[in-house]
């Protein structure tokens, strides 16, 4: 609907126009991505890696949590659908082979803390797994808002709205994580969005030298950003699973739009 897409975007921008942006900070560095919330129906080069469990130096986990919801914690609430791309206010691609995605309501958004999450969901005509990729404003706690072709396999696209249960779950992916360098990121001003990851992100943090972490901080359009800058120089990245599992990369020196695979994923 044309106000989803208003409140989501201006959610957006307003967060990735903060006060974050000093030092350098390029003026087309706010996210331009849209949330592509419309249509809504019934709603208002790999390097050397590690994979441990639990966070060590000066990152910090979520005790299983992103915020709101709680990973593996069964929820309860109605399931809308919208004109879903698998782009949106997660600042993702559009996904158009893989369409089984969702938008999470507004009180469980947590600042994009769940965006790439997976979501078993159940209901009245059996159970499926979407991707979250969007938020939906209007939705009530508890709520999510489904792809046309999500909504369709748990009840006919005639109701509009039904009640639902549903879980965080682990992910099905393919390969390792990635990792992706925003527009506007430079050695000075640097945002890096995680994807293709198995379990929500809770932290990234990066080091010049290996040794010393330095904490990014999540933006409300699922980058993580650190305002003054990794650097021109190549830097190891350490991200943490909302279970305490971490993953450690070195990627190259800050270049926009670049997307380097990691040599690992979660289990």
């Amino acid at each position: 609907m044309g106000f989803r897409f208003a409140v989501a975007l201006a959610a957006v921008a307003l967060v990735g126009c903060g006060s974050d942006d000093e030092g350098g900070v390029p003026e087309d560095a706010d996210p331009k991505g849209d949330s592509n919330g419309n249509g809504s129906n019934g709603a208002g080069s790999g390097n050397s890696s590690s994979n441990d469990t639990g966070a060590n130096g000066g990152g910090s986990t979520s005790g299983g949590s992103s915020g709101g919801a709680a990973f593996g914690e069964r929820r309860s609430g109605e399931a809308t659908y919208y004109a879903a791309t698998g782009a949106g206010a997660c600042m993702f691609d559009e996904s158009p082979n893989d369409l089984m995605v969702a938008a999470i309501n507004a009180p469980d958004w947590s600042g994009s803390g769940w965006c790439g999450a997976c979501a078993r969901v159940d209901g009245p005509m059996g159970t499926i797994t979407v991707r979250i990729v969007d938020l939906c404003p209007e939705c009530q706690s508890g709520d999510l808002d489904l792809s046309p072709q999500a909504f369709e396999q748990i009840a006919p696209l005639a109701h509009g709205r039904v009640g639902i249960d549903w879980t965080f779950v682990s992910c099905d992916v393919s390969g390792s994580v990635q990792y992706r360098y925003k527009d506007g990121t430079n050695p000075w001003w640097t945002a890096v969005q995680v994807l293709n990851h198995a379990l929500p992100i809770a932290a990234l943090e990066w080091s010049n030298d290996g040794s010393a972490f330095r904490a990014a901080e999540r933006q409300d359009y699922n980058y993580f950003l650190d305002a003054s800058g990794f650097g021109e120089n190549p830097v190891t990245v350490r991200i943490t699973a909302v279970d305490g599992q971490t993953l450690t990369d070195t990627l190259p020196g800050p270049q926009e739009l670049l997307v380097v695979e990691g040599d690992a994923q979660f289990e």
